[in-house]
């Protein structure tokens, strides 16, 4: 899976406890998210279906395609989260050929598994 450590000085972090849910399957989806610190599970209808670990991304489909979350992200321990939005997804794409073929790559690795 790419690394995405370039995220650890973005401006929006957040924090979550063990176990919080970050995200809801069947929700809107306005941002994507890099573990910075911890580790992320990702839930379809109640089955763990992949774990995310620090400098890797989750929610950049929301974000490419404009669809409600497709899974829950859930905590799986303490976590500290960098926040990407839309806007800044976008600019990312634009202005870093490899960032947009990192998130190619993490999405093909998914839809592999």
């Amino acid at each position: 899976m790419p690394k995405f450590s370039f995220f650890e000085n973005e401006d929006r972090v957040l924090e979550f406890n063990c176990e919080a849910i970050i995200f809801q399957e069947g929700t809107p989806g306005q941002a994507m998210y890099a573990v910075l610190e911890g580790e992320v599970e990702l839930q379809l209808k109640g089955v763990t279906v992949n774990h995310v670990a620090q400098h890797e991304i989750f929610g950049e489909m929301a974000l490419v395609d404009n669809s409600k979350r497709s899974a829950t992200a859930q905590a799986r321990t303490d976590c500290k989260l960098a926040v990407i939005d839309k806007e800044r997804f976008e600019y990312l794409v634009q202005k870093r050929p490899d960032f947009a073929t990192q998130v190619m790559q993490v999405l093909a690795e998914r839809l592999r598994k």
